[in-house]
């Protein structure tokens, strides 16, 4: 049986005038339309080709080598193509809308705005179906992430205290605003780093490494900045925060240890107008 709303490993079974059949298992055989079938390689009966399952306007199961923005099981910041009676309809990257049930709506939202929803496949119908009610699709189970550890984030709204975000599509976290450094928006797919996990279950994270790890990469960074801009930058221990942010996407404090240390190791002179290579 093919897995609806994700992309399948799928063998050729027959070619037609208008596209081939794949074998769905216990589903049949699925059309790919001549469409989407790729024209750099041959493909001969028995050759297997990695598909997107999906269900048409007539609810029959259809194959696509297109890539939509999210697969089933996912979350994704999608934007709102359409609105009827029927529902909300989102623009995923495929030729048929992404709907979004009224019921399933978490705060009204309007043509041409995005929201942040989870997908997944109506186990009556088989029907992909978006949910703006995130919550109920996270992980409850306590997290085993460590601190220091790269994470992928879905930024997914922002708040008093800085942005939450969506971690690794399972677990909630929290940017705050003194740790973003850089502009940040909802819908936005950020590598972020693992802070703190308290005793509550509630994960800080950072938009930098943090502790050792972000001075070193820092310093790295520093080193290959200065190369490419001649050997100095207008930048120093007296430069303001926003200014820092912008040339490197870090807080200052992280900024002053990493040329603190490369100034100790001798690989820079740090003047009060700016720093460079050492001679």
């Amino acid at each position: 049986m093919a897995l609806v709303g994700r992309y399948n490993s799928l063998q050729v079974v027959k070619h037609t005038d208008f596209g081939l059949y794949l074998d769905g298992g216990a589903d049949g055989e699925i059309l790919l339309p001549n469409r989407y079938v790729p024209k750099d390689i041959p493909h001969e009966v028995e050759d297997w080709l990695n598909v997107f399952v999906y269900l048409d306007s007539e609810d029959k199961l259809l194959a696509t080598t297109e890539k939509p923005k999210v697969q089933v099981g996912e979350f994704a910041s999608l934007k709102v193509k359409e609105i009827n009676s029927i529902g909300i309809f989102l623009d995923w990257g495929l030729p048929k809308d992404l709907l979004l049930p009224f019921s399933e709506e978490k705060r009204q939202v309007r043509a041409g705005e995005y929201c942040v929803v989870h997908v997944f496949l109506d186990r009556r119908t088989r029907r992909i179906t978006a949910s703006a009610k995130v919550d109920r699709y996270l992980d409850k189970t306590p997290a085993t992430y460590k601190v220091g550890q790269a994470v992928q984030v879905l930024v997914a709204a922002q708040t008093d205290l800085g942005f939450n975000a969506i971690i690794e599509n399972a677990h909630w976290g929290l940017i705050h605003k003194n740790e973003v450094f850089k502009f940040l928006r909802s819908g936005m797919r950020e590598t972020a780093y693992i802070k703190a996990v308290r005793e509550d279950g509630k994960i800080a994270l950072s938009l930098q490494p943090v502790g050792e790890q972000a001075v070193t990469g820092l310093q790295q960074q520093i080193v290959e900045a200065l190369r490419k801009a001649g050997g100095s930058l207008p930048l120093s221990d007296r430069s303001e925060p926003e200014v820092i942010a912008q040339q490197f996407g870090v807080s200052k404090g992280n900024f002053k240890k990493a040329i603190g240390a490369l100034y100790k190791a001798g690989k820079i002179v740090i003047r009060p107008d700016g720093i460079s290579l050492a001679p």
